[in-house]
């Protein structure tokens, strides 16, 4: 993923990649120290050490997949069936699919999709992650242990009374918390309730800090940078609730339908009775985001712009962030080349602004606590689903060692890694073949894909899981009080999180990787710079992504898509300043730096031309540049390597059917890849998405498709059409 970091982070320049003088470019070094690992989907969430070697024969790739593709048992056939019936359900073959590819193969998921609560968008691949908790569920409700010989017995049994704790607690509706009064007090206090609050003990750096030890952003927008020694960095906080507020939309019926009710609710929830004085806490609240607002304005939300505001205006330095590394990180010091924490405009602005709106600002991230401790369910019919989940995120890594070893299959892994081994021999087709690159670049890409390491299920250090897993121990179980419990657990997983940063003495940089590759069961996959390496996670081998008895058009439009999106991460505008064994190096000539740029220049011109209608905004071209080039690169290695699958298996149409599907193999193919990203948006979740580094799901779908000549092809679209438009962009 694109860890867009929009604060330039000179502290952590000791591993960030050099800027090449020939490749212009607004992202600022932490942008790119971040972008060691790239994500292919989502935002954001140890057994097996699942590895492919370079040398794998391509005859054994055959072999897995022609298993696969042999005839179907009658379990198989029933399934294809089963499975076509629901992706014709997505369809709206009232559209089409030269006009908008999108809303043909997915106009209609989101009025068939299961009944879910869910914070955020949903989507079809998003939601793997309901399927997991049924597996999650079983576990935890299972009396005895999962098998034989299990080592983490206490630590099991701890999670399964946690989670039949969140059960039996009274979610729905919410009641006021005198525990959670408690930590605001202590932190910073509450104004608005609490007639003792002072505001020359008022500190709102200070209280942003505790928030982070609880998962809240206040005003302090926490980040892990993905690379050795793992120090935070810093994002623009996002002002708001679940609709995050922007200087155009702030005055909204949304935002006041959301935010401002909700801020009422927990006032009175609270005990503020006056309806005048709640209204004045609102609207107080209201004019110190807009008075931050019009701060962000001054660098339009860029930080790389904030950076050079600092610097024209020689700013002094922010000095408060090492009150940050003692309530934050117990005081951890992070020993690089530099000490200088982000933008320093935007902090000292910042530092004023609260200044002068105290008792505003501590109402605001009082109420920002409360609302991380409130499940936020909209009926009581959702508690279950809420509580595995909530377990799930809180105790990742002993769920994974559970899962990994009961439900990880093997047989599965021998397919996924035949397939990429197919798509990366695309890829190197690709390298071989671009006629834009001169021969030196081309033996250093040549010899970097010959070096990318593959990891499928997940990636395991026995050492950093175990020792994970055993921090349970340390945890604070109070008995009958599931609030205490729950800001334990918070705080807890908070902790894990910041587990590599903390502990960095005791590894070195060979051993430490991202904790997100140790975590199977999560529904990604990740291009990680730094060792060079992709990882397909257990979580992720479940359809829409892939099923075994899937025909192999399927299984190459989505899984096959999906590896070669990562492989194509390592040769983007960040992968091109790591080398073949994932040190920082600007491979490229100058010469094919300025042909890369260009044709770069095309995604981010095609991409800005997407406007996002229901914000009235427009995508960010340039912002999501590499994950849209990453997905027409995925999506045509893919492709050339199902092609070659099937002459190498002499695979018929008929095999590559799925019943009731009047589609060719190459229509499936893009039909499985454009029901990948079936999703359902409120308006609120376009604004929460806004800065995200991947392009809204629809324009994903529609960038791709309209870049691959094969696609037009296949549904006959003609040259001019929506869908083939005449200039098409591509790198690989």
């Amino acid at each position: 993923m694109n860890l867009m970091s929009q604060l330039f982070l000179p502290i952590l320049l000791l591993s960030a990649f050099a800027l090449c003088a020939a490749k212009p470019t607004n992202t600022t070094d932490a942008d790119k120290t971040a972008n060691s690992i790239k994500t292919g989907f989502l935002q954001q969430q140890s057994a097996n050490n699942n590895e492919i070697s370079n040398n794998v024969k391509d005859a054994a790739s055959a072999a897995v997949i022609d298993a696969a593709d042999s005839k179907l048992n009658e379990i198989e056939s029933e399934y294809r069936a089963d499975y076509a019936k629901k992706m014709l359900t997505y369809m709206n073959q009232s559209v089409e699919p030269c006009d908008d590819f999108y809303e043909y193969a997915c106009g209609n998921w989101k009025n068939v999709i299961p009944e879910h609560q869910s914070q955020h968008k949903r989507s079809n691949l998003i939601d793997i992650f309901y399927s997991l908790g049924e597996a999650i569920q079983t576990v935890l409700l299972k009396e005895t242990p999962p098998n034989e010989g299990f080592e983490f017995t206490e630590e099991l049994n701890l999670a399964k009374r946690l989670y039949k704790d969140c059960l039996a607690a009274e979610l729905y509706p919410l009641r006021k918390s005198e525990v959670y009064l408690e930590v605001i007090k202590s932190i910073g206090g509450f104004p608005a309730v609490d007639a003792t609050w002072k505001a020359d003990n008022f500190s709102w750096f200070n209280m942003s800090a505790h928030l982070t030890n609880y998962g809240a952003m206040g005003l302090i927008k926490e980040e892990i940078m993905p690379q050795y020694p793992f120090p935070p960095y810093f994002k623009l906080p996002d002002l708001g609730f679940e609709y995050i507020v922007h200087s155009d939309n702030i005055n909204t019926n949304s935002s006041q339908e959301l935010n401002q009710k909700r801020m009422r609710n927990y006032l009175r929830l609270y005990g503020v009775e006056d309806e005048q004085k709640i209204e004045k806490v609102v609207a107080d609240i209201v004019e110190f985001w807009m008075t931050t607002l019009n701060l962000t304005q001054t660098f339009s939300e860029d930080m790389a712009k904030c950076e050079m505001l600092s610097t024209v205006l020689e700013e002094d330095d922010f000095e408060q962030w090492d009150n940050y590394l003692e309530i934050a990180w117990n005081g951890t010091k992070f020993d690089l080349e530099e000490s200088t924490w982000p933008c320093n405009y935007f902090y000292n602005r910042l530092n004023e602004i609260c200044n002068e709106h105290k008792e505003a600002v501590a109402n605001y991230l009082a109420l920002k606590f409360i609302y991380r401790m409130d499940s936020r369910l909209q009926d009581k019919k959702y508690q279950t689903e809420h509580c595995n989940l909530m377990i799930q995120q809180v105790l990742p890594y002993l769920l994974d060692e559970i899962y990994m070893k009961e439900y990880f299959d093997q047989e599965i892994h021998g397919e996924i890694s035949a397939i990429v081994n197919e798509v990366r021999k695309s890829l190197r087709e690709l390298l071989e073949q671009a006629d834009w690159l001169d021969e030196k670049t081309r033996e250093q890409a040549l010899l970097k894909e010959a070096a990318i390491k593959t990891h499928i299920g997940s990636y395991t250090n026995k050492n950093v899981t175990d020792r994970l897993i055993k921090q349970m121990q340390q945890f604070s179980y109070v008995e009958d009080n599931y609030e205490e419990n729950l800001l334990n657990l918070y705080k807890f997983r908070t902790k894990q999180r910041r587990f590599n940063g903390l502990y960095h003495k005791d590894y070195d940089n060979f051993t430490m990787k991202p904790l997100e590759l140790l975590k199977g069961i999560q529904v990604n996959s990740f291009y990680y710079n730094v060792d060079n390496s992709i990882y397909v996670m257990a979580g992720i081998l479940h359809p829409p992504a892939y099923h075994k008895a899937w025909p192999a058009a399927l299984k190459f439009g989505t899984i096959g898509y999906l590896v070669g999106h990562e492989f194509t991460h390592g040769f983007d505008s960040v992968g091109a300043h790591y080398n073949s064994v994932g040190e920082e190096n600007y491979w490229w000539s100058s010469k094919a730096g300025k042909v890369f740029t260009e044709r770069e220049k095309c995604f981010v011109k095609q991409y800005n031309a997407y406007e996002i209608s229901e914000i009235k905004r427009f995508v960010d071209g340039n912002q999501t540049k590499d994950e849209n080039i990453a997905d027409s690169g995925g999506l045509r290695e893919s492709l050339s390597a199902y092609y070659r699958h099937v002459k190498e298996l002499k695979l018929t149409p008929k095999d590559e059917q799925m019943p009731g599907l009047d589609l060719t193999p190459e229509q499936l193919y893009f039909v499985g890849f454009a029901q990948l990203w079936c999703a359902s948006y409120k308006e609120k979740h376009y604004w929460e998405e806004l800065t995200n580094e991947h392009t809204v799901d629809k324009f994903r779908v529609l960038g791709a498709v309209t870049n691959i000549e094969e696609f037009s092809e296949a549904y006959n679209c003609p040259v001019g059409s929506k869908m083939n438009p005449a200039d098409k962009c591509r790198v690989w």
